[in-house]
């Protein structure tokens, strides 16, 4: 029977004494966790992240030590009376009923082993209160015996980061397939507006608006398809290895055994691997995907830098695009609008570069059978995973959705610039053409001026060139 919450209010100012081979310590009677979690709130008393603000690596843990536990039970490793306890209190966990009993810092210092531990006595104070019993009951049910059995920190932590990075990165990949459906609708709203493309800041091409944003989309298409084929490489997992790849200490067939109860619970297509201790031993599929994070990160920063330049201004600047006015630019210039959403995606940009020299570095640091710097991985990649969904899908309805072309601002630098000579020297030959652009700089005149001055092509005529050139018609 459970617990209700009125008892367990009531159960607050009580304490439970719990011990391990340090000694002592006392613990809420009402709390979830164990002896192996106080010493980890003491050892590890950071500011990062803790285990239960992160709802999906959470998830992973439960739906592992539910297959786990099934696993065992079905080759007579695990009885059905303590089961039948841990099974309910995995589910618990899943749904997330239990996040405030997992206290310890995602930035904890024994290689994954007190989260593990803070979920395995979660799971076993949780069954053994689900069943009428005060927490702590260990020898009913016990966080290493009965939780842990036929697993180690060593293949549990690395395979649960790996379901929580596969579900955050599905998440990323849908924002940047949205971001990528609305600049390919603002390819196609903007293909008849020309303008004037530049290289090195400097005037280079006639192109039109639609093509630069048709850029964007196809950036963005990309940048999904690899994080999804990224994604993919996280579901072989090193379940089974136990502590170094030998799969010593758990029973025979447990792999054959574990896996397709992980599949039928998480409804994912999960893989041993090859070599059980290349998985335990090597973090490059962290550090790979940290790597496509890295790349998508500095293509939207990029695309933030262009949007801040076309919109610059916008009398002083480029003045080319109008972004959405979202808010208020300055506190003492009145009517000053800011390009926030490009700026603050700039920033998110920084961010993710950062967390990729991090991953990259814990990567090279594990030392022999294991990497001990996971926990840190798993931090630098869960929160790169969700900025780069949360600027894909804020650039996108945010700013690309609402942003408007201004005409006359394009089309004056553009026939103001020296853009049509790349036309005109195919007929003209290079030198004459060159000859002309000095010319018109040096009179303060437009090289479309001097050009039709001489003869040499209408305005008219220009724009009919530019068009058939790029394909848009007249």
């Amino acid at each position: 029977m459970s617990m209700t919450s009125d008892s367990i209010n009531a159960a607050t100012t009580r304490l439970r004494v719990e011990s391990d081979s340090i000694g002592q310590v006392q613990i809420p009677v009402n709390a979830l966790y164990g002896v192996n979690t106080v010493r980890a709130l003491d050892n590890f008393p950071f500011t990062a992240r803790v285990l239960g603000q992160e709802a999906e690596l959470v998830r992973a843990f439960g739906v592992i030590k539910q297959a786990c536990a099934m696993a065992n039970r079905s080759l007579g490793a695990l009885p059905d009376k303590h089961t039948d306890l841990l099974l309910p209190a995995c589910e618990d966990l899943r749904s997330g009923q239990l996040n405030e009993h997992l206290k310890v810092s995602m930035m904890e210092g024994s290689g994954g082993t007190s989260l593990n531990m803070n979920v395995n006595e979660v799971i076993a104070n949780r069954g053994l209160q689900l069943f009428g019993y005060e927490p702590g009951r260990y020898e009913r049910l016990n966080p290493n015996d009965h939780v842990n059995r036929s697993q180690s920190t060593n293949d549990v932590v690395p395979a649960a980061v790996q379901l929580a990075c596969h579900e955050l990165a599905g998440a990323a990949a849908e924002a940047l397939e949205h971001l990528a459906c609305t600049a390919k609708t603002k390819a196609e709203a903007f293909a008849g507006y020309l303008k004037l493309g530049r290289t090195c800041l400097q005037d280079a091409q006639p192109m039109t608006l639609g093509q630069t944003f048709g850029a964007y989309a196809a950036f963005a298409e990309r940048s999904a398809r690899r994080l999804r084929t990224a994604r993919q490489t996280m579901l072989t997992l090193p379940l089974g290895a136990t502590a170094i790849g030998t799969g010593f200490g758990a029973p025979a067939g447990f792999v054959d055994a574990v896996y397709p109860m992980l599949a039928e619970l998480s409804d994912l297509d999960v893989q041993p691997p090859e070599d059980f201790f290349d998985a335990m031993s090597n973090a490059d599929g962290f550090v790979s995907l940290s790597g496509e994070l890295t790349a998508i990160a500095t293509g939207l920063g990029k695309i933030a830098n262009d949007l801040v330049l076309l919109s610059s201004g916008p009398k002083g600047g480029l003045g080319e695009l109008r972004l959405p006015e979202v808010q208020a630019g300055s506190s003492i210039m009145p009517g000053k609008v800011n390009p926030v959403i490009p700026m603050a995606v700039r920033q998110i940009a920084h961010s993710v570069q950062g967390h990729g020299v991090s991953v990259a570095a814990a990567g090279a640091d594990g030392l022999l059978e294991i990497n001990h710097f996971e926990p840190g991985m798993a931090c630098a990649l869960f929160s790169s995973l969700r900025l780069v969904r949360e600027a894909s899908q804020q650039l996108a309805d945010a700013c690309l959705k609402d942003v408007e072309p201004r005409p006359e601002a394009m089309s004056a630098a553009l026939f103001s610039s020296s853009a049509m000579a790349t036309g005109l020297s195919a007929d003209l030959g290079y030198a004459r053409v060159s000859g002309l652009a000095r010319q018109a700089d040096a009179e303060g005149r437009t090289f479309m001026e001097l050009a039709v001055e001489q003869g040499l092509i209408t305005r008219a005529d220009a724009e009919r060139l530019i068009r058939n050139s790029l394909g848009t018609g007249k």
